[in-house]
């Protein structure tokens, strides 16, 4: 569960933000400072440029200059639609690569502080970037094709046409692409020295992926993150491996635990891709359990990066145990206290 920061917009930027709705501010950029004085941080307005041409027309002129190589930043940028609270945004997290660690994680925290700020209701779409082409009008329009409706096809049905087309295709073709199960494509080696230094301390996180042209598994990067920036690094596209070491106090004690997550973003994925990966995670864990000797906490498979919030890796990793105390049972009585006796009093004894 990712925590606030406690930094807000400053009075200048939300009297800003008060007054450029209005149609003519086309793009805003926000940055987290520090006041020399009180040594307090604070949401602070960088620079804005006004509306000259369409909204198309407009963005990489106007968003690109805003993107600095090691510095983070937030972006918010006016579409020409609207809705029933005026015109429509979209909101830009900029967390280049080779920024310091302190300022990813400061803007990760901050981002719905500053949503909150500006109306989150006027916010049509949001955008994360690390590299330029990202943010670029062509990211934008890739992360937008990215969240359009899924084929017709159900599942069962695309995995059956794709079935067939490896039917058809038998002759001369490899038996592990002939059924796509417990295929073992092997990992090169810049991807075992990461998880070698993965396990060394070096870094946090490692995300993996299947190369489908070479046939191999290949590293996609090895950093140093947060876990509230976890959920960030999951691609909405495409299917991943990832090892991430999640650091944590459990029962009062500071606890390093290693959880190997696998991600399936479902229809935004080729078949081939979704099968591939599929059959691929078992000979990946068996390589990295048993020759790297990565022992994993947990295992986990995801198809919403959402699922990857702090809270839910804690309960993962920690279980809650379902302890029933049961009730004092009461010893039960005879079932029967059997035949009644017959007695007689002493003066009828006496008597005979």
């Amino acid at each position: 569960m990712s925590h606030q920061t406690g930094i807000s917009a400053s009075k200048d930027l939300q009297d800003f933000f008060g007054t450029a709705k209005d149609g003519k501010i086309r793009c805003i950029q926000v940055k987290i400072e520090k006041d020399p004085v009180s040594n307090e941080e604070s949401l602070e307005l960088g620079g804005s440029k006004n509306a000259l041409n369409s909204w198309e027309d407009d963005y990489d002129s106007m968003v690109v200059p805003y993107l600095e190589d090691k510095q983070p930043c937030y972006i918010l940028f006016r579409l020409d639609s609207t809705n029933a609270q005026g015109y429509e945004w979209i909101f830009i997290c900029w967390s280049p690569d080779f920024s310091e660690v302190r300022d990813k994680m400061l803007y990760a925290a901050t981002r719905s502080t500053l949503k909150q700020n500006f109306g989150g209701g006027q916010i049509k779409e949001e955008l994360f970037g690390t590299v330029e082409a990202d943010c670029t009008l062509s990211g934008y329009k890739v992360h937008m094709l990215a969240q359009s409706a899924p084929a017709p096809l159900t599942m069962a049905e695309e995995e059956l046409q794709e079935i067939k087309r490896s039917e058809i295709k038998t002759a001369g073709v490899d038996t592990k692409h002939q059924t796509l199960q417990g295929v073992a494509f092997p990992v090169t080696d810049e991807a075992l020295q990461k998880v070698q230094e993965f396990t060394e301390g070096l870094y946090t996180y490692i995300q993996l992926s299947l190369d489908l042209t070479e046939e191999k598994v290949i590293l996609e990067k090895a950093v140093n993150i947060p876990t509230s920036a976890l959920s960030e690094q999951v691609p909405m596209d495409h299917a991943r491996y990832h090892l991430f070491n999640f650091k944590h106090t459990h029962e009062g004690d500071y606890t390093e635990s290693y959880v190997f997550i696998y991600s399936m973003p479902g229809y935004k994925c080729s078949i081939k891709e979704r099968m591939l990966y599929s059959s691929c995670k078992s000979p990946l864990l068996a390589v990295l359990e048993s020759h790297m000797q990565v022992e994993f906490a947990k295992k986990m498979e995801v198809d919403d990066p959402k699922e990857l919030a702090e809270k839910n890796l804690y309960e993962e990793v920690h279980p809650i145990k379902n302890i029933v105390k049961s009730a004092f049972a009461r010893p039960k009585g005879p079932s029967s206290r059997g035949p009644k006796r017959m007695t007689r009093n002493k003066d009828e004894q006496e008597a005979s």
